[in-house]
């Protein structure tokens, strides 16, 4: 995920930074080693964005296996630690939410985003309606389906903004 954000980054950027260039080279040059390892990473993070400002946008981080969303969340305080200017905007469902305030502490504003079940039953009506097999729903399975997934996803979504502010 990181190194994704470093690719994503870079690409945008006029002068690629001579660290990251460095870094990189160096890496080719290792034998048997994928690419540039965490905390190669984080450094590249952190001098992309100790010179500019940075806007990072991460979804769905509840999806991240716990230990590997742990390593994210402690390199992204690395990153904030380094870069105050940098802003990262987090989805994830509510359950990560205690996790994300401890690692972070004092750098998560915590805002819930849950639409409401009318805005999820339009979005399903229209998909529906898009099918091109129309002949195999009928009411009943329609109505079905808009309650149950109406039901289910009402309480899955939640926005966690984290800013580059002192602790």
């Amino acid at each position: 995920m990181l190194g994704s954000l470093v690719k994503q980054m870079v690409s945008g950027m006029e002068r690629i930074p001579d660290e990251i260039s460095t870094a990189f080279r160096e890496q080719k040059k290792a034998i048997g080693v994928c690419g540039p390892q965490l905390i190669e990473l984080v450094k590249m993070l952190q001098t992309i964005t100790s010179s500019q400002p940075t806007f990072m946008c991460i979804d769905a981080l509840d999806e991240c296996v716990g230990v590997q969303r742990a390593k994210v969340l402690d390199s992204l305080e690395q990153i904030l630690e380094k870069s105050p200017g940098t802003r990262i905007f987090v989805t994830g469902r509510p359950h990560i939410q205690a996790e994300m305030e401890k690692r972070l502490a004092g750098r998560v504003v915590s805002v819930s985003v849950c639409p409401t079940k009318s805005d999820i039953t339009e979005y399903l009506r229209v998909g529906l309606g898009e099918d091109e097999t129309p002949d195999a729903m009928n009411v009943s399975l329609e109505a079905d389906i808009l309650e149950k997934i109406t039901e289910d996803i009402s309480e899955m979504c939640v926005g966690a903004i984290m800013h580059g502010i002192p602790p």
